[in-house]
């Protein structure tokens, strides 16, 4: 697994996986963050666990967002505020 603070779980072919990315990528840059892109379709495991749920944003290990990821919630988490 990468060692990127945010982790955009999603999978090939997923309309609002790409819309996520945008988002996660946009927001990742204002703040100074790097993010990975995973595939879950690589692992059983995340598959299992994300699948119907994909795009899945996870910031330290924590899920922020599905479905859809709200910038303004992102980068709040990202620079500290909640």
């Amino acid at each position: 697994m990468s060692h990127a603070r945010v982790l955009l779980m999603e999978r090939p072919g997923c309309h609002l996986c790409e819309v996520a990315a945008q988002v996660v990528e946009i927001v990742c840059a204002e703040v100074d963050e790097d993010f990975a892109r995973i595939d879950i379709t690589d692992d059983p495991a995340a598959a299992d666990l994300y699948s119907a749920r994909v795009p899945v944003v996870l910031v330290d290990g924590q899920e922020v967002a599905q479905f859809r990821v709200d910038s303004q919630r992102l980068r709040s988490v990202l620079i500290g505020e909640r």
